[in-house]
């Protein structure tokens, strides 16, 4: 007989991501946040000023998700609106060494990056004379060592407060339910305590589902998935060759283990995103190169597990963001409570059938229409009509 094969054990995720994702763009000053922010968003703030904290409140903007998909059903049902699924992007001031104690504008930085789902942190490797580095000179680890040390610190200070706090109903002694919870509450949180201090990311360990309900309670900056995102010269992107590139992966790989890092030029990406995107196209052609925007954005749903679904009619196609594994009744609540709440059923189109059949009834009268119930796992790519108790749909 074969060997059974084994079951891998799923990694339960932590945070709450759904159809509006955030994501911070973080880094020292002067890395080139700001710059790519308004590549990304094509929305020019104005040229960022030259100097550190010139981005004080968040700025914000919704970048669309790159999707063949969606643009086709589009082509298909030609609908008088079209949604596509968004990400959030907000550029959040530099942060300096001492962030985590005041210093510069640490604590505004701080509360910010707790808002988001997920982060991309900017490291600079590239040399320009006129464009200051806030430690003096152009060295990555060194970098990436200070945000991971500043947001870990700050990381202490919210658990020591937290332990605090569950410290105080559990000093009341008895055995109800919440003395319980309280207790178990304090043995997680001297654990995440202690891995911190020994230079760990809470993202980066494996949690139970219970576990991940109190630590996401938390909104730790830690315990936040992080895309780093190496901005090189436009020189160095085009060759894909950096002398730092091997050091930085290599401290990744050590501190921040199993997340991801993409090459890519704020410089080139910039000066791209002024053209039209045909000469943005003939550009790229001429130099050899291909712009990395869209894959950072969609690497980003990646790393956060996210897949799509879509309602599809003449009055609108619409991309829905929801995590794999979400049941149908949770993915109708993403469109509205009350669709959940008077679930009856789900009427499920695959992408590839809408794609062949072009026509919602020739698909069912070929027998591709079908009817799921609340156990359903919504698959991406799913197009649906969801089915509701009379007066909610």
């Amino acid at each position: 007989m074969p060997p059974k094969k084994q079951v891998e054990e799923k990694k339960v995720l932590l945070g709450r991501p759904g159809n509006n994702l955030k994501a911070g763009i973080v880094g020292l000053a002067n890395v080139g946040k700001s710059t790519f922010f308004q590549a990304i968003t094509r929305c020019p703030l104005g040229n960022p000023a030259n100097y550190p904290f010139a981005t004080i409140d968040p700025e914000e903007a919704r970048v669309i998700v790159p999707s063949p998909r969606f643009d086709e059903l589009c082509k298909i049902y030609k609908p008088a609106s079209e949604v596509p699924a968004h990400l959030t992007v907000y550029d959040i001031a530099g942060l300096t060494k001492g962030a985590s104690a005041g210093e510069g504008l640490g604590n505004a930085f701080l509360s910010h990056i707790r808002s988001v789902d997920s982060i991309y942190q900017v490291v600079r490797c590239f040399d320009d004379a006129e464009i200051i580095h806030i430690e003096g000179d152009v060295n990555p680890t060194r970098d990436l060592e200070i945000i991971s040390n500043e947001l870990r610190l700050k990381d202490i200070e919210f658990c020591e407060k937290a332990l605090e706090a569950a410290e105080k109903i559990a000093k009341r002694g008895g055995q109800s339910l919440e003395v319980k919870q309280k207790k178990e509450e304090m043995a997680l949180i001297e654990r995440i305590i202690q891995l911190l201090k020994d230079g760990q990311r809470v993202a980066n360990q494996s949690w139970t589902p219970k576990e991940v309900e109190i630590i996401n309670s938390m909104f730790l900056l830690t315990a936040k998935p992080c895309i780093y995102l190496i901005n090189l010269s436009e020189r160095d992107y085009i060759r894909k060759k950096n002398k730092h590139l091997l050091l930085i992966k290599e401290w990744i790989d050590k501190n921040s283990p199993g997340d991801l890092v993409i090459p890519f030029s704020v410089c080139l990406e910039e000066r791209l995103s002024h053209m039209s995107d045909e000469e943005a196209a003939e550009e790229l052609k001429t130099i050899g190169a291909v712009s990395a925007l869209p894959k950072i954005v969609t690497t980003m749903r990646k790393k956060l597990e996210l897949i799509s679904f879509f309602t599809c009619g003449p009055d609108e196609v619409r991309e829905w963001t929801i995590r794999k594994g979400t049941k149908a009744p949770q993915a109708a609540g993403v469109i509205h409570n009350d669709l959940m709440n008077t679930f009856i059923l789900a009427q499920v189109m695959k992408y590839e059938d809408v794609v062949e059949y072009k026509d919602d009834a020739a698909i069912k009268s070929a027998g591709k229409l079908q009817q799921k119930g609340k156990d359903y796992v919504v698959e991406d790519g799913d197009v649906i009509y969801f089915r509701a108790g009379a007066g909610k749909n």
